[in-house]
């Protein structure tokens, strides 16, 4: 019985240890699936007055948000936000991996990046307008 005992106590070591490391880790938000990644340089790069609503779609991808103006002319919003979260654990401790309780230790900082894109289209659902605003705090 004392054997089986010591040895459970070993395998238990073990485990603990395997959870313990030095690491740099990098959390993002992931994007919704099947779009792109939608940047300030690809707006300025290709959105431009007079460009088809399909075109500014394979651009740009599903907007947000769809409304019309007073008109009854369509408006496109585009808000992304995406949240950067990274953890500097220097002491690489993960406590009570069994009970699934983890503690972090070290330094964390948590940035944010947010996008909001306007198009506007004309009657024949040609660009009228555009514009955008970028934030990152």
């Amino acid at each position: 019985m004392r054997a089986c005992g010591a040895k459970m106590i070993g395998g238990l070591a073990m485990l603990a240890l395997a959870g313990c490391s030095v690491n740099l880790q990098t959390a993002t938000q992931p994007s919704e699936i099947g779009e792109r990644r939608l940047t300030v340089g690809t707006v300025q790069r290709e959105i431009h007055k007079g460009m088809a609503a399909v075109a500014v779609a394979e651009a740009l991808g599903a907007p947000n948000i769809v409304t019309t103006d007073e008109q009854g002319r369509e408006v496109w919003i585009y808000d992304r936000i995406a949240t950067e979260r990274v953890y500097l654990d220097e002491s690489g401790y993960v406590g009570l991996v069994l009970v699934g309780y983890a503690r972090q230790g070290g330094a964390a900082t948590l940035s944010q990046r947010t996008l909001t894109v306007i198009v506007k289209f004309d009657g024949e659902k040609r660009v009228r307008e555009y514009a955008y605003h970028a934030s990152r705090f």
